[in-house]
């Protein structure tokens, strides 16, 4: 299964995010990558294998933004390759994001993209969200957020950044798994608890068809109706161990009861027509 970590914040990004995807190393992965705001907008760094791969790779930029999003990858839609790996960006440059999920008709969205101009670089269904959000896009992120994921069939969490928001990250999910931590004059998302646990523990869990606009001074959630709603936070009460085992109490059962999703986004881009 693949991870995600986002972060926006008055601290560097980059040593939180690689923090996080470190935590989350026990989902397995093939690749991993990150994506951070810089003077000349959106900067992407990503490399097939290890983390010790992408941290070697990162020596070679100057990253000190406080907003950026990380990914760590297990390869559905394309080889597990440097282009394949998140985060993925999109024609123009102006969307960064990352994804967990299935995204069931990603080829009738890639030929209407492609028909309307868009160019494509990865065999990756992602890569089609990250299009289709830039081709919604006049200026609000988050109604082009709603409106590309009108159009998805299958399941997503997405964590997305724009160049002409500095300091913002949208988050979306459908039946995979997205928190949101908060902090204070920073805020986090994350595929699972371990990856922010030791920034916070203050956290509100994504609901299906949700969508949260987070930037250092608050999170705003809304419904698919694009209504702002309430939600409480819970504190995680857990020690670190019982963290990384979110919540079960052997690593075993977490695994068992991970193990229909993971067999589902495994045979999904297999299975066409039932």
């Amino acid at each position: 299964m693949c991870g995600i970590i986002g972060y926006t914040g008055s601290k560097q990004a980059v040593p939180i995010l690689m923090e996080g995807l470190g935590r989350l190393e026990y989902r397995g992965y093939d690749s991993s990558g990150i994506a951070v705001f810089d003077e000349n907008g959106l900067t992407v760094v990503k490399c097939r294998g290890r983390l010790a791969a992408l941290q070697e790779k990162l020596k070679e930029y100057q990253l000190k933004s406080g907003t950026g999003i990380g990914h760590t990858r297990w390869a559905t839609h394309g080889e597990p390759n440097d282009i394949n790996s998140h985060p993925h960006i999109s024609y123009g440059g102006r969307i960064a994001m990352v994804h967990n999920g299935i995204i069931e008709n990603y080829i009738a969205l890639r030929e209407f993209l492609k028909a309307a101009g868009y160019c494509f670089v990865s065999e990756t269904d992602t890569e089609v969200v990250a299009h289709l959000i830039d081709y919604y896009y006049t200026g609000d992120l988050a109604e082009a957020v709603f409106a590309a994921i009108e159009q998805i069939e299958g399941s997503y969490a997405l964590g997305v950044l724009c160049r002409e928001h500095p300091g913002m990250m949208v988050a979306a999910r459908k039946d995979s798994p997205l928190i949101i931590g908060l902090g204070e004059g920073e805020n986090f998302i994350a595929s699972d608890i371990p990856a922010i646990y030791t920034h916070t523990r203050e956290i509100i869990i994504l609901e299906d068809q949700e969508l949260a606009i987070l930037t250092p001074d608050g999170v705003r959630i809304m419904n698919h109706f694009r209504k702002e709603i309430h939600k409480t936070p819970f504190h995680v009460g857990w020690d670190v161990s019982a963290a990384e085992r979110g919540g079960y109490e052997h690593f075993m059962m977490k695994e068992i009861y991970e193990e229909p999703r993971a067999v589902r986004d495994t045979l999904s881009p297999r299975i066409r027509g039932g």
